[in-house]
């Protein structure tokens, strides 16, 4: 394949910041960099998805759409671009098709030009619809398989994925190693793997986080191979468990056929400004920015910020001393139930099961004693199709002899829309907003509190939602 310009999303705006100071960056900190940020030619600028919705209204007293307006309105030149989890939206659950089909209506609608749509368990059927509803709203979709380490995650099975997403409709496709698992040789692999089967029919992009240590070797190699474009983080919230520090990736290809044909001197002042936005949100929240690599999570095989939560959840349980111990187990808990890629929320439903399993063996009782409903969910197949099959004698553990479903966990969701819009009426409040009801179906409680706070203009509120 004849070399050309690499292609960069900036993502200090949404994964940097939520890599490197979880997520807590404020509108106040964005406005003052939109300008030469919109400046520069990146392809994209990720600014919204994530985690940033969820901690907009839990953390920071923001209104996400009101943030998702301000970016479009200061941002004339540069594409906006957000990381949807497919049939679980900006959650932890699947919701029904017609709160899909608002949501990504609705993100366009306020603003989004490109919507990165994945799946923790790379199951395109949680992926349908909301591509489908991407493409009815004239957004551009980017397809997204989730990349892990497996016997059963093959370049023919990536391949595969990637296949289903093209016939689904998809605008490019994207790579994520939301791990920074791939080595720079398998990247290469993959890539040509890809554009072996697909041609230059899309654009492909790779995003990696810098956790292990191999990202910026690995965009290397994925672009000699074929990759149209990468992502990156302005070096206060790049590296560490963030993606590869931009400067850095602009001149690793700086003179050679690949150059981005960005002006590191804008970089430069952008990266100033930023620095000061890191102390800041750091010392407002009391926060230590992730610094370290860590080339142990290959082996693990688990998110970088997972590290640091385990530990912290095991101090608090008294268990700091089994913090190996759960390390160790997760790998074993992870083949045990099918091989689940580990990102939002597969992650979290393997950690909290390995940590279970080692307080039951250190209480001298067995494995899966009990088990929370999310593992079950997962080995019921309400989550998806898993990769391989879950063990059968850990699936008599967990769901005794019952049949797991086969079809699309969603097509069990009726419609939502109207009935949240009703459970807010109910609850004292009126003239609420498509985007208020978005809200609250994905975070009712938290929603509830900010509507409280904000009774005008976010929504007219005649009595509070506790009935007095």
């Amino acid at each position: 394949m004849s070399a050309k310009r690499v292609r960069l999303v900036e993502t200090v705006l949404r994964d940097g910041h939520q890599s490197i100071l979880a997520t807590r960056m404020r509108m106040k900190h964005m406005l003052p960099a939109l300008q030469q940020l919109d400046e520069i030619g990146y392809d994209a600028l990720e600014c919204w998805g994530g985690a940033t919705f969820d901690s907009c209204i839990r953390f920071l007293d923001e209104n996400p759409w009101e943030r998702l307006r301000t970016l479009k309105a200061n941002l004339k030149n540069t594409p906006l671009q957000m990381l949807l989890r497919g049939q679980n939206l900006l959650g932890y659950k699947h919701y029904a098709d017609d709160v899909v089909e608002a949501f990504v209506r609705k993100a366009k609608e306020n603003g989004m030009d490109r919507i990165r749509i994945f799946d923790a368990l790379n199951d395109p059927r949680n992926m349908r619809a909301a591509i489908e509803a991407g493409n009815k709203a004239g957004v551009h979709v980017q397809g997204t398989m989730v990349y892990t380490i497996s016997p059963v995650h093959t370049n023919e099975s990536f391949v595969k994925v990637a296949r289903e997403l093209k016939e689904m409709g998809i605008d490019s496709l994207c790579i994520k190693d939301m791990s920074g698992l791939l080595a720079p040789y398998d990247a290469e692999s993959l890539v040509k793997d890809l554009r072996k089967e697909f041609g230059d029919k899309f654009d492909i992009d790779l995003h990696s986080h810098f956790t292990c240590g191999l990202a910026s070797a690995t965009y290397l190699k994925a672009v000699e191979a074929g990759v149209d474009i990468i992502d990156t983080a302005l070096s206060p919230f790049g590296h560490a468990t963030s993606q590869p520090a931009t400067e850095s990736i602009v001149e690793i290809f700086k003179g050679t056929p690949y150059d981005t044909g960005l002006d590191l001197a804008k970089m430069r002042e952008l990266a100033t400004y930023f620095r000061g936005v890191r102390k800041e949100i750091a010392d407002e929240f009391g926060l230590t920015p992730a610094h370290e690599v860590l080339p142990e999570v290959r082996h693990y095989q688990i998110p970088g910020g997972m590290l640091s939560n385990t530990q912290n959840q095991l101090k608090e349980m008294g268990m700091a001393d089994k913090f190996f111990d759960v390390m160790d187990e997760m790998p074993r808990v992870r083949e045990d139930l099918g091989f689940p890629p580990l990102v939002t929320p597969t992650s979290q439903i393997v950690g909290t099961m390995a940590m279970m399993n080692v307080l039951f063996q250190s209480q001298g009782n067995p494995r899966y004693m009990t088990t929370p409903a999310e593992v079950k969910d997962l080995v019921r197949g309400k989550y998806g199709a898993l990769p391989a099959a879950v063990k059968p004698e850990i699936k008599e553990l967990i769901i005794g002899d019952e049949t797991p479903i086969t079809h699309r966990p969603a097509d069990d969701v009726a419609p939502e829309m109207e009935k949240m819009r009703a459970d807010l009426e109910a609850k004292g409040f009126t003239g609420v907003t498509e985007e208020d009801v978005l809200t609250y179906a994905m975070f009712p409680e938290v929603a509830l509190q900010y509507f409280e706070k904000h009774a005008t203009p976010v929504t007219q509120k005649v009595l509070n939602y506790k009935g007095e």
